[in-house]
């Protein structure tokens, strides 16, 4: 079997497995079962590939065709030009959270605290932008931390990202002039609804407070004020129509109403607020 032959397969399969951009995955996992980069992949469509690849291969599309992400098969996705290693244990980086690290780099930072860490990909994309700032990332999840630890290890960051467990504030301690957080915000109603890859593959932990989807947010909101030095920063992501009930819960705690910042499509996607 050709390249070709192997790729006019996959592309077949995952399309009668409803995967959405059925070509687009399936040139990527055979890039990976042929071991070589994605943008080489053309170049050898037309010689005849080894068994054992083709093997890899169909490993790749049968968990594929489960709706499994493509980025937990290549355990790693880009993000902020980096790459961060990816398990079924975090929530896969996604574009919108790079709206978050925007607004956190358009102004000075040196202690950064982020909760509900996950991959890291925020605090480490922020400590590796900022090469003074320290910084501390939060997880409920000790499998999510083992992870950012790694992520930690890769870019050669651990000596100024410090990884505690914890439950939102708990074992902060401290101020910082910037909090950041893209905690869980899908509604528990609303998580039936969500793409495959994300409601059976994805840590629950991470997607849904089990409530309305703002529990997250009474919870930094009440705490933030305690961990935010003067001229402080709290940015945070949120789903496209909670911006209101944030600003709202903002209020109650005594802040300012927040600035937005609105992702690729528009819609409303982080909230800054501002310590006098």
């Amino acid at each position: 079997m050709t390249g070709a032959e192997a790729l006019a397969r996959g592309i077949r399969r995952l399309r009668e497995a409803g995967v959405p951009e059925p070509a687009g995955d399936a040139r990527r996992l055979l890039a990976r079962a042929l071991g070589i980069a994605p943008g080489r992949l053309t170049l050898v469509l037309s010689e005849p590939i080894l068994t054992s690849r083709s093997e890899a291969y169909d490993a790749l599309l049968l968990e594929r065709a489960k709706r499994r992400p493509v980025s937990q098969l290549l355990g790693t996705r880009a993000f902020w030009g980096r790459g961060f290693l990816v398990t079924g244990d975090v929530l896969d980086p996604r574009p919108e959270t790079e709206v978050l690290v925007a607004a956190a780099l358009e102004e000075p930072y040196a202690r950064v605290l982020d909760l509900g860490t996950g991959t890291g990909c925020i605090l480490l994309t922020l400590l590796a932008e900022r090469p003074e700032a320290t910084g501390l990332g939060l997880d409920l999840s000790p499998a999510a931390l083992a992870v950012a630890a790694r992520n930690a290890d890769a870019l050669g960051l651990r000596d100024r990202a410090e990884l505690r467990e914890s439950d939102w504030f708990a074992a902060a301690g401290g101020r910082f002039d910037l909090v950041v957080s893209n905690p869980p915000y899908i509604a528990r109603d609303e998580m039936p609804g969500l793409e495959p890859e994300v409601r059976d593959w994805e840590p629950r932990l991470a997607l849904t407070d089990e409530g309305d989807g703002l529990g997250a947010y009474r919870a930094i909101l009440a705490g933030a004020g305690a961990h935010l030095a003067p001229g402080g920063r709290l940015i945070v992501e949120h789903g496209p129509t909670q911006a209101g009930a944030i600003a709202a819960l903002g209020a109650a705690h005594g802040f300012a109403a927040p600035e937005m910042r609105r992702d690729l499509d528009g819609r409303d996607r982080v909230c800054l607020f501002r310590v006098p």
